[in-house]
């Protein structure tokens, strides 16, 4: 048998790697997962997405966000062939690299939400690449929010995961959502707590209450929350 080809320094795993890698990683707990969104975007993002807006899920893995947000036009994109089967009908997908041009005219989107993805971008000349898109299809106006793993509080855990590539805060990816011409709104170094992986199953109702009480983010977050908008 030939040795197979190592793949180029700025190349992530393939499309057929993380379909196995998310399968094992996620699929015993999709059913908690969509509960635990259902409650997240009920109990505290909704607020940022119109029912009438076209909204992206930039990496949206399984699409537990763009399933359950109120929205006008839902799109999702993911290198994860599974999305598309995990989606509904109603959901416009896009599998592809997310540094290359998105196929959304300018000025095309209300919002954009990503969650635990920017971290597994392979280097930060993707990730500014992947920002210049987010700037070209928001509308004037427009928003991304951005929630994700805060390396400043996980110096360590933070590459437990073997798809974890860039270490970020929430400056650093603030920083590179300004450098682009997007101004923060809101930033907000602890958040959510690290992750659902071998996390205890908690009630829906503590999720609700925990997103009431900013004192306990304080206390048990490690993922930053930014919302940034184009002028």
């Amino acid at each position: 048998m030939q040795p197979s080809t190592p793949k180029p320094a700025n190349e992530t795993l393939s499309p057929t790697e993380l379909k196995g890698m998310y399968k094992v990683r996620f699929g015993e707990k999709l059913e908690y997962r969509e509960k635990v969104w259902e409650v997240l975007i009920s109990g505290f993002f909704q607020k940022w997405f119109g029912k009438e807006d076209a909204v992206l899920d930039l990496g949206a893995g399984y699409g537990e966000f763009i399933k359950a947000v109120a929205c006008g036009k839902k799109y999702a994109m993911d290198l994860n062939p599974d999305t598309k089967e995990k989606v509904g009908k109603d959901v416009t997908v896009f599998q592809q690299d997310c540094s290359e041009r998105w196929p959304l005219p300018d000025n095309s989107l209300d919002a954009i939400f990503t969650s635990n993805f920017f971290e597994h971008l392979p280097d930060k000349q993707l990730l500014s690449r992947t920002v210049r898109e987010v700037y070209r299809c928001l509308k004037p106006g427009g928003r991304i929010v951005c929630m994700g793993p805060n390396i400043k509080y996980l110096p360590g855990q933070y590459w437990d995961f073997i798809d974890h590539y860039l270490p970020l805060t929430e400056l650093s990816l603030s920083e590179a959502l300004n450098q682009e011409g997007l101004s923060t709104e809101v930033c907000i170094d602890k958040f959510m707590p690290f992750t659902m992986v071998n996390a205890p199953k908690y009630p829906p109702v503590f999720i609700s209450l925990y997103l009431k009480m900013p004192l306990a983010w304080r206390i048990f977050g490690k993922q930053f929350l930014i919302v940034a908008r184009k002028p």
